[in-house]
């Protein structure tokens, strides 16, 4: 009995001194986290999605603080998923004003390449990834470009914004769930999708939707929509927003005035207009007129006959 309550008493001696050497370490190297990053943290969303640069929301609360101590300001940060309301609530907290609203971004999927213009010259029958596909293979189809269409885009949006077109064999972004937060953009092995910036509440832009950079001839042997560096988009643009570079085509967001010149001016309809009305039909020409039958011409009045001298 004694040998028992001895260890006893020894192991609760053992365990007293080691919480107390514990509770020491910690108030001596303690790290104090500044009140506000919680209250932060607590108005964005959660989604810990990395769109605004930073490894989650905790990373983006801690970026907001210190911004505020530093610049006195949150320019440059922002939260794609909580927008410029949730933004706003940050400003509150830490006693900044609100910055100008960003322009909007959105995931544009830069590849026309469908079932139709970019046949399928193989099957791959490897694991349905695009990231395997890409490091693998070229593809089920001969351009070394495009989308492999395995849809790895698609299980890394959280936010259900985009999804594959069984028909076309491409992925649609809805641009009303977007929140340009670039899980798709990261997740894509062939960088075909582009966090673009877009104008107005509608989220309207223009964009060249083409990554090959074979020229002319070769790119439209993988794909009939292939862009050809004509650069009949560039000679027609007045705002020097379109440039070819390695034979394919990029229209400037910044630059861009929406007039959509280029889109009518491709030979190939690679240039494609998002959240924008469609054209309207140009009227056809009236054919010309059918020259009027000539009127005719009067009679001619005979001029009397001389009189005939007499004998």
């Amino acid at each position: 009995m004694n040998v028992i309550l001895i260890a006893v008493i020894v192991l609760g001696a053992i365990g007293l001194i080691a919480a107390l050497v514990l509770w020491g370490t910690a108030k001596k190297f303690a790290v104090k986290e500044d009140p506000r990053i919680g209250q932060v943290g607590e108005v964005l969303p959660g989604a810990n999605c990395g769109g605004c640069g930073f490894p989650g929301c905790g990373g983006m609360a801690a970026a907001c603080v210190k911004a505020c101590d530093e610049a006195g300001s949150l320019e440059g940060l922002n939260c794609p998923v909580g927008g410029p309301d949730c933004m706003a609530k940050v400003a509150a907290i830490l006693g900044l004003q609100a910055a100008p609203a960003a322009a909007p971004k959105v995931a544009v999927v830069r590849c026309n390449g469908t079932c139709e213009n970019r046949p399928r010259v193989v099957e791959y029958d490897g694991v349905r990834t695009c990231r395997i596909a890409n490091t693998t293979c070229m593809g089920e189809t001969a351009c070394a470009y495009g989308c492999l269409g395995c849809g790895d885009c698609v299980a890394a949006c959280l936010f259900d914004a985009i999804r594959m077109n069984p028909e076309t064999g491409l992925p649609e972004v809805d641009t009303t769930k977007c929140t340009a937060c670039g899980a798709c953009a990261k997740a894509c092995p062939r960088s075909i999708i582009e966090i673009r910036s877009m104008k107005g509440a509608k989220k309207m832009g223009v964009v060249v939707e083409c990554m090959n950079k074979d020229k002319g001839a070769v790119a439209m042997k993988a794909c009939k929509a292939a862009c050809i560096a004509c650069q009949k988009c560039v000679k027609v643009c007045e705002f020097d927003a379109i440039h070819v570079e390695n034979n394919v085509a990029y229209i400037d967001p910044e630059k861009c005035r929406l007039c959509r010149k280029c889109e009518d001016e491709c030979p190939k309809k690679v240039i494609h207009a998002i959240n924008m009305p469609a054209r309207k039909p140009k009227p056809a020409e009236a054919p010309a007129a059918a020259p009027k039958p000539a009127a005719p011409a009067a009679p001619k009045a005979e001029a009397p006959a001389a009189p005939k001298a007499e004998a």
